[in-house]
This record gives C-alpha cells, structure tokens and sequence, in this order.
C-alpha cells in the first residue's frame, strides 16, 4: 500500500461470506494492520474498537513454489492474539508495494492460480490465521516497475484478477475473510471497472481504498495526499462502477509527506496548492529522485528536515475545501501533507456520514507509537458516528 503498507483498518459494518460470495452485516469491525517495521500495540483498553488484526506481509512468491511448508513470518498469529481482545480475528496480508511478480505468476493459469491459492490455504491453517488480504498494487499496471513493464504487457491481469479471487475464495472456504487493498488514484484503477467489479466482488469481503498517497512522486504539483475531496472522487469511482458503499472502506495516514517545490512559482501562485513541484522521479527509469519522501510518527525525522517539519506543525492550516492539512515552506521550499488529530476527526461527517461507506483503516497502528494520538482521534471519529448512526 504505497508507504510501507501495515496499516489500521477500522470498519464499520461487519462482512461476512455466505456460500461463494461475500455479503453485507450491519455489525461493526475493527481490522488494525501489524507491521514488521513498527510491531507496536498500545495498551488494550485503546483498542476496543479492534475486532481484526492484518499482519503485513508475506511475499506472493511464497505461495507459487510447490510443496511448501514454511511460512515465514516476524510474528505468529498467536503472540499477535495476545495483544488484542479476545475473540479479534487476525488475517495475513500478502504482497505490498512494489512485490507484483509473485501475483503475475499466480494468475497466468489455470493451474498456477490453483495452487497458489491452494498454498494460501494451507498457510491460512498452519498459522490459524482467520482470512487474508490481497494487496496487488495493481493488477493490470501502473505498480513500481511500471517504467519497466509497460501497462500494455500487464494488460492480461485485469481479466486473471477475478479468477485468483475466485480460487481464493474457493480454497479457503466461505467462513474465511478475504479483503483486497485497491488503489485511491483513479489512474490506478485499470482492474476495477464496471465490468470488474461485480466478479472481483463475488469473492471478497469488502474493499480497503487506499485513500491516501494520492499525492506522490509521479505527479507535478501539489495537493493533498489523503484529502477529503480527492478521497470522495476515488469511493465514488468505486460505487460508480457498481460496488456497495457499505462495502467501501476510507484510508487514513499515520504518516507524513513531504514534497520539494519549485520555488518562483510557488511564490507567484496564488495559493501554494497546485504549484508546482520539483521533477521526482526520473522520467526514463521511475527511480526516486530523492525530493520526496515520507516517515511515521513512530520515526525520527530526518536531521536535514527537522526545522521545516517543526514549521509545519507550528503554523500548517487546514484547507477547508480540498478538506486537508498543509504547510508551504517558502524557507526551504517544501511542500507537507499530512493528517492531523483534528483532520481525522473532521471525515467522519464529511465523508463516512456523507457516502454511508462500511468502514475507515489506517496505516498503520505501531506508525502511530508512542503517542497513539491519531489512533486516539480515529477512536473519537468512531465512537461520534456510532452514536450518530444509533440515533437515526
């Protein structure tokens, strides 16, 4: 899920699947992401929302080689069930930013995507896990490698993408959870059409939208990577093309971005929204050009931009109608976007209320130590929508 993908998954209408296809509740589900980067829980009594924990990640890779019996994880799922209340369901997520390969194996036959799906069961029972996320970024192009492998030979994956969830679901069983993490940037959407969606839907649970990283190192100017308005248009792609809002789940970012900008234009723009930035990423290779970057609340920040990002949260403002929070460093000419506890709290009315989606998550839970403050606010968020929702 672009920036290290082990997130919180917070979900607001509980999915259960019936026979081959995955159907609707009306009860409430918490899914958190663990992170091998970042394995921290809070104490339990912050996580009563929780009722599922997705440990991120094992490589798609391991699921296409025959015969095997390993599964190699930095935790078990029983150590993660001690964390957590009794009764929280704990899923794998397989794959992450930039690991495509395994999955383009997988779904290129018949037989390939059988016994990768068979491999997945069997992981699923010899870690007693409880389901599995799917998160292919993405099927059908525009991953990391997409200057490498242009989108015209991965073309095919659109089509194979239902058939792996399709084998999925038919190996683990309908009592299994299977979600799939799927991109917030429409440009990114080449699986999930109208004509897509009612088959990739029959098999999975629900959707996790990735809103967030919708600003990144491909695009030219600035604007909000995990904004209210940018995230309505990436749901409303989704219900466009035929899929049940209660079946939509919102992304938050427990982490900060920054971009560096052109400096003469910024200042001759009326509002450093929409500016332009620098060329980050080279245009021939798609490699990281070094003026961007991202780090949790849980990281140190980088020495060279300590004074920028202090600037930044000292006097950023909230821009009321793209719906995000920003600062424009004209000292050293840096763009940030970032959520902070009151911008968490502020989509709750302006989007779950607004599009009665099934549920919100966040990436990711130990990104937010030691504070917890922006769990804290998503945990405020859910406890004010609830008592919202239970008085209509």
């Amino acid at each position: 899920m672009g920036f290290l993908r082990f997130s919180i998954l917070c979900f607001l209408w509980l999915t259960v699947p019936l026979g081959a296809m995955a159907t609707s509740g009306t009860g409430f589900r918490c899914i958190m992401y663990f992170t091998g980067q970042h394995p921290i829980a809070p104490p339990i009594d912050q996580l009563h929302h929780v009722t599922h924990v997705a440990v991120a990640f094992m490589s798609p890779g391991l699921f296409n080689e025959p015969g095997r019996t390993d599964w190699p994880l930095f935790t078990t799922v029983d150590e993660l069930r001690a964390k957590f209340a009794k009764g929280t369901k704990i899923m794998i997520a397989i794959g992450g930013w930039g690991d495509t390969v395994g999955f383009s194996v997988a779904a290129r036959t018949d037989k390939a995507r059988k016994a990768f799906a068979e491999n997945v069961a069997a992981m699923v029972r010899a870690t007693g896990a409880d389901g599995i996320d799917v998160d292919w970024e993405y099927p059908g192009g525009n991953g990391e490698d997409y200057k490498q492998v242009p989108n015209s030979a991965k073309a095919w994956e659109i089509t194979a993408y239902p058939l792996l969830l399709e084998e999925l679901r038919a190996a683990l069983g309908p009592d299994k959870v299977i979600s799939a993490a799927v991109p917030g940037l429409k440009r990114d959407m080449l699986a999930f059409t109208h004509e897509m969606m009612p088959r990739i839907m029959h098999h999975l649970d629900f959707l996790n939208v990735m809103t967030y990283d919708l600003m990144n190192r491909r695009d030219t100017v600035t604007k909000h990577h995990t904004g209210v308005e940018l995230s309505l248009e990436a749901l409303d792609a989704y219900i466009a093309a035929g899929v049940a809002p209660q079946k939509l789940n919102l992304g938050f970012a427990f982490y900060v971005k920054y971009f560096r900008t052109e400096r003469e234009a910024c200042e001759q723009s009326a509002s450093p929204i929409g500016c332009p930035t620098l060329l980050l990423e080279d245009p021939d290779t798609g490699a990281d050009l070094g003026r961007s970057g991202a780090f949790s609340w849980h990281d140190p920040v980088p020495e060279e931009l300590a004074e920028s990002f202090q600037r930044a949260l000292n006097q950023g403002t909230y821009d009321d109608k793209g719906g995000g929070y920003y600062f424009w460093d004209s000292i050293e000419d840096i763009w940030w976007t970032f959520d902070t506890a009151d911008a968490i709290r502020r989509k709750f009315p302006s989007i779950l209320s607004q599009r009665r989606l099934g549920g919100v998550f966040a990436w990711g839970l130990g990104e937010d130590a030691p504070l917890f403050e922006h769990l804290a606010a998503l945990n405020d968020g859910l406890e004010k929508y609830h008592e919202v929702r239970d008085e209509l």
